[in-house]
Protein backbone atom coordinates (compact mmCIF):
# COMPACT_ATOMS: atom_id res chain seq x y z
CA UNK A 1 0.00 0.00 0.00
CA UNK A 2 1.35 3.02 -0.85
CA UNK A 3 2.42 5.56 1.40
CA UNK A 4 2.65 3.54 4.71
CA UNK A 5 4.40 5.49 7.42
CA UNK A 6 5.49 2.32 9.60
CA UNK A 7 8.33 2.95 14.10
CA UNK A 8 7.78 3.13 10.65
CA UNK A 9 16.34 6.15 7.42
CA UNK A 10 19.14 7.14 5.98
CA UNK A 11 18.11 5.35 8.51
CA UNK A 12 15.13 3.20 7.13
CA UNK A 13 12.59 2.25 8.70
CA UNK A 14 12.49 2.56 12.28
CA UNK A 15 8.08 2.44 13.71
CA UNK A 16 8.69 3.65 16.98
CA UNK A 17 8.15 2.12 19.60
CA UNK A 18 9.85 2.05 22.93
CA UNK A 19 9.90 -1.66 24.82
CA UNK A 20 11.11 -2.15 28.41
CA UNK A 21 14.36 -2.16 27.32
CA UNK A 22 13.88 1.39 26.07
CA UNK A 23 14.37 0.74 22.16
CA UNK A 24 12.59 2.90 19.86
CA UNK A 25 11.61 2.70 16.29
CA UNK A 26 11.50 5.63 13.36
CA UNK A 27 9.23 5.14 10.50
CA UNK A 28 10.26 5.39 6.88
CA UNK A 29 7.09 4.27 4.29
CA UNK A 30 5.58 1.07 6.41
CA UNK A 31 3.30 -1.60 6.28
CA UNK A 32 1.94 -1.26 10.25
CA UNK A 33 5.73 -2.16 11.69
CA UNK A 34 7.72 -3.14 9.38
CA UNK A 35 9.53 -0.97 5.90
CA UNK A 36 7.49 -1.28 3.12
CA UNK A 37 9.14 -1.39 -0.60
CA UNK A 38 6.84 2.09 -1.24
CA UNK A 39 8.69 5.34 -1.44
CA UNK A 40 6.96 8.66 -1.24
CA UNK A 41 6.54 10.24 -4.84
CA UNK A 42 9.01 13.61 -5.77
CA UNK A 43 8.23 16.47 -3.85
CA UNK A 44 5.71 15.00 -1.23
CA UNK A 45 6.14 15.89 2.00
CA UNK A 46 3.91 12.60 4.23
CA UNK A 47 3.79 13.48 8.01
CA UNK A 48 2.90 10.68 10.36
CA UNK A 49 1.93 11.03 13.40
CA UNK A 50 1.65 7.70 15.68
CA UNK A 51 1.07 5.96 19.10
CA UNK A 52 1.49 2.67 20.18
CA UNK A 53 -0.27 2.20 23.87
CA UNK A 54 0.38 -0.92 26.26
CA UNK A 55 -2.22 -3.35 26.08
CA UNK A 56 -1.29 -4.92 29.33
CA UNK A 57 0.24 -4.54 32.44
CA UNK A 58 4.05 -5.90 33.02
CA UNK A 59 4.24 -9.01 35.47
CA UNK A 60 5.16 -6.66 38.77
CA UNK A 61 1.70 -4.64 37.91
CA UNK A 62 3.03 -1.30 36.12
CA UNK A 63 2.06 -0.46 32.62
CA UNK A 64 4.58 1.70 30.36
CA UNK A 65 3.49 4.49 28.97
CA UNK A 66 2.32 5.24 25.39
CA UNK A 67 4.88 5.89 22.60
CA UNK A 68 4.33 8.87 20.65
CA UNK A 69 6.05 9.47 17.10
CA UNK A 70 5.98 12.37 14.76
CA UNK A 71 7.97 13.20 12.01
CA UNK A 72 7.82 14.03 8.40
CA UNK A 73 9.19 11.78 5.41
CA UNK A 74 10.06 13.75 2.04
CA UNK A 75 9.85 12.30 -1.27
CA UNK A 76 13.54 13.38 -2.65
CA UNK A 77 13.78 11.62 -6.54
CA UNK A 78 12.33 13.13 -9.61
CA UNK A 79 13.19 9.71 -11.49
CA UNK A 80 10.03 7.31 -12.37
CA UNK A 81 11.89 4.09 -12.06
CA UNK A 82 14.59 5.00 -8.92
CA UNK A 83 12.41 6.65 -6.05
CA UNK A 84 13.66 8.02 -2.68
CA UNK A 85 12.67 9.54 0.03
CA UNK A 86 14.49 10.97 3.57
CA UNK A 87 12.72 12.00 6.78
CA UNK A 88 12.97 12.25 10.32
CA UNK A 89 11.31 11.07 13.45
CA UNK A 90 10.60 12.65 17.25
CA UNK A 91 9.77 10.22 19.71
CA UNK A 92 8.75 10.25 23.48
CA UNK A 93 7.62 7.70 25.54
CA UNK A 94 9.35 8.68 29.00
CA UNK A 95 11.17 5.64 28.76
CA UNK A 96 15.26 5.03 30.14
CA UNK A 97 18.15 2.88 29.13
CA UNK A 98 21.49 2.38 30.70
CA UNK A 99 24.28 4.11 28.16
CA UNK A 100 27.66 2.39 27.74
CA UNK A 101 28.83 4.53 30.94
CA UNK A 102 26.66 2.29 33.22
CA UNK A 103 24.27 5.83 33.61
CA UNK A 104 20.74 5.98 33.24
CA UNK A 105 19.59 7.48 30.15
CA UNK A 106 16.02 9.50 29.23
CA UNK A 107 15.58 8.58 26.01
CA UNK A 108 13.00 11.83 25.40
CA UNK A 109 16.28 14.28 25.44
CA UNK A 110 17.22 12.13 22.63
CA UNK A 111 14.20 12.24 20.49
CA UNK A 112 15.48 12.74 16.94
CA UNK A 113 15.93 9.17 14.78
CA UNK A 114 16.39 9.84 10.75
CA UNK A 115 15.63 7.02 7.97
CA UNK A 116 15.86 7.07 4.26
CA UNK A 117 15.27 4.69 1.64
CA UNK A 118 15.61 4.07 -2.17
CA UNK A 119 13.37 1.70 -4.50
CA UNK A 120 12.03 1.24 -7.92
CA UNK A 121 8.12 -0.11 -8.12
CA UNK A 122 7.03 -2.95 -9.44
CA UNK A 123 7.99 -3.71 -13.64
CA UNK A 124 10.40 -0.58 -13.42
CA UNK A 125 13.46 -3.00 -14.62
CA UNK A 126 11.26 -5.53 -16.76
CA UNK A 127 7.90 -6.48 -17.30
CA UNK A 128 7.15 -8.26 -14.34
CA UNK A 129 10.02 -7.17 -12.18
CA UNK A 130 9.12 -7.12 -8.56
CA UNK A 131 9.53 -4.13 -6.65
CA UNK A 132 13.01 -3.43 -4.72
CA UNK A 133 13.77 -1.20 -1.76
CA UNK A 134 16.80 -0.88 0.77
CA UNK A 135 17.34 1.77 3.38
CA UNK A 136 17.94 2.39 7.15
CA UNK A 137 16.28 3.47 9.96
CA UNK A 138 16.11 4.15 13.37
CA UNK A 139 19.25 5.87 13.22
CA UNK A 140 19.64 7.64 16.89
CA UNK A 141 21.70 10.26 18.19
CA UNK A 142 23.57 8.96 21.10
CA UNK A 143 25.61 6.40 20.55
CA UNK A 144 25.11 3.19 21.96
CA UNK A 145 21.55 3.88 23.38
CA UNK A 146 19.57 5.22 20.01
CA UNK A 147 21.60 3.81 17.24
CA UNK A 148 19.77 1.04 16.39
CA UNK A 149 21.04 1.47 13.04
CA UNK A 150 18.62 -0.87 10.73
CA UNK A 151 19.91 -1.29 7.49
CA UNK A 152 17.38 -3.77 5.38
CA UNK A 153 16.45 -4.62 1.63
CA UNK A 154 13.15 -6.05 0.20
CA UNK A 155 11.30 -7.19 -2.43
CA UNK A 156 7.62 -7.48 -3.10
CA UNK A 157 5.11 -8.67 -6.14
CA UNK A 158 1.28 -8.23 -6.40
CA UNK A 159 -0.02 -11.34 -6.91
CA UNK A 160 -3.55 -10.81 -8.52
CA UNK A 161 -6.74 -11.75 -6.31
CA UNK A 162 -4.57 -12.58 -3.42
CA UNK A 163 -2.40 -9.21 -2.94
CA UNK A 164 1.12 -8.18 -2.56
CA UNK A 165 3.35 -9.95 -0.58
CA UNK A 166 6.99 -8.57 0.88
CA UNK A 167 9.70 -10.34 1.87
CA UNK A 168 13.37 -8.97 3.40
CA UNK A 169 16.01 -9.20 5.25
CA UNK A 170 17.41 -6.45 8.05
CA UNK A 171 20.58 -6.42 10.44
CA UNK A 172 20.94 -3.39 12.91
CA UNK A 173 23.13 -2.64 15.77
CA UNK A 174 24.62 -5.28 17.12
CA UNK A 175 25.10 -3.71 20.64
CA UNK A 176 21.79 -3.06 21.38
CA UNK A 177 19.52 -5.82 19.93
CA UNK A 178 19.94 -8.62 21.96
CA UNK A 179 17.64 -11.28 23.36
CA UNK A 180 16.61 -11.76 26.87
CA UNK A 181 19.46 -13.31 27.47
CA UNK A 182 21.96 -11.03 26.41
CA UNK A 183 22.58 -13.10 22.94
CA UNK A 184 23.08 -10.51 19.81
CA UNK A 185 19.84 -11.08 17.95
CA UNK A 186 20.47 -7.82 15.43
CA UNK A 187 19.57 -9.20 12.05
CA UNK A 188 16.27 -11.62 10.36
CA UNK A 189 13.48 -11.83 8.36
CA UNK A 190 10.99 -9.40 7.12
CA UNK A 191 7.66 -10.55 5.67
CA UNK A 192 4.18 -9.05 4.97
CA UNK A 193 0.97 -9.43 3.05
CA UNK A 194 -0.85 -6.91 2.03
CA UNK A 195 -3.87 -5.18 0.18
CA UNK A 196 -6.64 -2.59 -1.02
CA UNK A 197 -10.12 -4.59 -0.24
CA UNK A 198 -11.76 -2.96 -3.40
CA UNK A 199 -14.41 -5.90 -3.23
CA UNK A 200 -15.38 -3.59 -0.16
CA UNK A 201 -14.30 -0.37 -0.97
CA UNK A 202 -11.08 1.08 -2.66
CA UNK A 203 -10.93 3.15 0.79
CA UNK A 204 -10.05 -0.11 3.00
CA UNK A 205 -6.14 -1.73 3.33
CA UNK A 206 -5.67 -4.37 5.11
CA UNK A 207 -2.47 -5.95 6.23
CA UNK A 208 -0.14 -8.41 8.23
CA UNK A 209 3.46 -7.83 9.09
CA UNK A 210 6.22 -9.73 10.31
CA UNK A 211 9.76 -9.18 12.06
CA UNK A 212 12.20 -11.78 13.05
CA UNK A 213 14.37 -11.16 16.02
CA UNK A 214 14.05 -11.40 19.42
CA UNK A 215 15.06 -8.14 20.38
CA UNK A 216 12.83 -5.62 21.03
CA UNK A 217 12.07 -5.05 17.33
CA UNK A 218 10.00 -8.51 16.59
CA UNK A 219 6.98 -8.70 15.94
CA UNK A 220 3.88 -9.38 14.64
CA UNK A 221 1.70 -6.76 13.79
CA UNK A 222 -1.92 -6.44 11.77
CA UNK A 223 -3.93 -3.87 11.18
CA UNK A 224 -7.00 -2.49 8.75
CA UNK A 225 -6.73 1.31 6.80
CA UNK A 226 -8.99 3.65 5.98
CA UNK A 227 -8.62 6.73 3.68
CA UNK A 228 -10.35 9.75 4.95
CA UNK A 229 -9.57 11.74 1.92
CA UNK A 230 -7.30 11.15 -1.34
CA UNK A 231 -4.32 12.48 1.12
CA UNK A 232 -5.20 11.16 4.39
CA UNK A 233 -5.82 8.14 6.70
CA UNK A 234 -5.31 6.30 9.33
CA UNK A 235 -4.28 2.59 10.27
CA UNK A 236 -5.70 0.75 13.78
CA UNK A 237 -3.34 -2.13 14.18
CA UNK A 238 -2.09 -4.63 16.81
CA UNK A 239 1.63 -5.55 17.62
CA UNK A 240 2.63 -9.10 19.37
CA UNK A 241 6.01 -9.21 20.26
CA UNK A 242 8.25 -12.08 19.72
CA UNK A 243 9.72 -11.79 23.44
CA UNK A 244 7.76 -9.75 26.10
CA UNK A 245 11.22 -9.78 28.08
CA UNK A 246 12.98 -7.76 25.36
CA UNK A 247 9.71 -6.14 23.33
CA UNK A 248 7.57 -5.74 26.32
CA UNK A 249 4.02 -6.07 26.32
CA UNK A 250 1.67 -6.29 23.48
CA UNK A 251 0.54 -2.45 21.99
CA UNK A 252 -2.48 -1.28 19.97
CA UNK A 253 -1.48 1.57 17.61
CA UNK A 254 -3.17 4.42 15.92
CA UNK A 255 -1.19 5.75 13.15
CA UNK A 256 -2.06 8.80 11.02
CA UNK A 257 -0.76 9.39 7.07
CA UNK A 258 -0.70 13.11 5.84
CA UNK A 259 0.56 13.69 2.79
CA UNK A 260 0.79 17.26 1.18
CA UNK A 261 -0.01 18.88 -1.33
Amino acid sequence: MSNRSLLRNLSLAAVALCALTGTALATPSTQIWIPSTDVQAFKTVHLNVDSYIRTSNNPDGTRSNPLYVIGPTFGVSPFEKVQAEVGFDLMYSGATATGPDGNTVNLDSNPLYGHAKIGTPEDALFKGSPALAAGIYNAGTRRKVTDQNIAYAEAAKTIPVLGRISAGWFVGNSYLLNDAQGNNDASGVLLSWDRTMTEISDKLWLGVDYQGTKSAMGALSFGASWAFAKNVSVILGYDIYNSKATGGQNTATVQVDINFP
